[in-house]
């Protein structure tokens, strides 16, 4: 099933059908997948739209703390293959955006010695065949109690408390984040717009030409906010492995890095005063209008 609320289902039996499509599709994808660093990608992603999921739902949903912690654990068991990977690819990223002040031949050595990082980490096949066993497993066992799930009020109801708890700290975390920078603050901003665009994913039917502008605006910060938490992860994994690299590469890198940073924070700031315009009660009610008007 599509990451959507259908108009035709009880809010419950769409929720539960959404947690089992997937739940069923980090299982295919454990065992069809061929790269099986590409699989630990995909199925990461799973779980964070399972969590996107149930936080719509959280303060009519008596087993979202166990249930979001459950799938919190499965995913951070396998965060190690794709953030040693994420680490080059920001590299490159970096590297390409300043092509013309970032002269490529002397970073090549940094980008060798991530790339030789990557490998060490993921060169136990075994273990990592282990873990994506474990992580199956585990999704095997979701999936059994999906179906009993209990869901306390229905229509729009069950929805209003979760959707309006996960834009108002995004609101909050957007405040804090120009008000006292920090990599800290951005992080926590970065994923409670997430969550907002999760649910503007499940929520997107009930009035499609609207919530694709306000999806996508949402998308659009979520990379400006991606790009800049995976810098300060990449900074962050140079000072820790400073021993295998060029001291002067390294403090180039930290500049340009450091003005990349700025130059996104900034080009978040315009988007999250769109994005966070309305309070929560505001966009809620607005919300539950199109909600009403859709299942009529």
């Amino acid at each position: 099933m599509a990451y959507h609320l259908s108009q035709k289902k009880t809010v419950k039996a769409g929720i539960v059908k959404i947690a089992k499509s997937q739940i069923d599709k980090a299982i295919e994808e454990v065992d069809e997948g061929i790269d099986r660093h590409e699989v630990v990608h995909q199925v990461r992603k799973r779980c964070k739209k399972l969590r996107g999921l149930i936080r719509l739902i959280r303060p009519v949903f008596p087993d979202y703390a166990k249930e979001n912690v459950f799938f919190r654990d499965a995913a951070s068991e396998l965060s190690y293959v794709r953030d040693s990977q994420s680490v080059i690819e920001s590299f490159e990223d970096l590297v390409l955006y300043y092509d013309d002040r970032a002269e490529g031949v002397s970073f090549e050595t940094i980008r060798r010695q991530l790339v030789e990082r990557r490998d060490e980490i993921a060169d136990d096949a075994a273990e990592l065949e282990e873990k994506l066993k474990i992580f199956r497993g585990r999704m095997v066992e979701a999936r059994a109690r999906v179906k009993k799930w209990k869901i306390s009020e229905e229509g729009f109801d069950a929805l209003a408390g979760g959707f309006m708890k996960t834009y108002k700290r995004g609101r909050k975390a957007f405040s804090k984040a120009y008000e006292n920078p920090s990599t800290e603050s951005f992080h926590e901003w970065r994923k409670r717009v997430k969550y907002h665009w999760y649910h503007c994913r499940l929520l997107r039917q009930i009035w499609p030409e609207m919530l694709k502008v306000h999806r996508r605006g949402a998308d659009d910060l979520s990379d400006y906010l991606g790009d800049e938490h995976d810098l300060a992860v990449l900074k962050e994994t140079l000072e820790k492995e400073s021993h295998r690299f060029d001291g002067e590469d390294l403090e180039r890198i930290y500049t340009l890095i450091g003005e990349r940073r700025s130059e996104l924070q900034h080009q978040a700031q315009l988007p999250g005063e769109r994005l966070y315009a309305e309070k929560k009660t505001h966009i809620a009610r607005r919300f539950g209008a199109y909600w009403m008007s859709w299942r009529r």
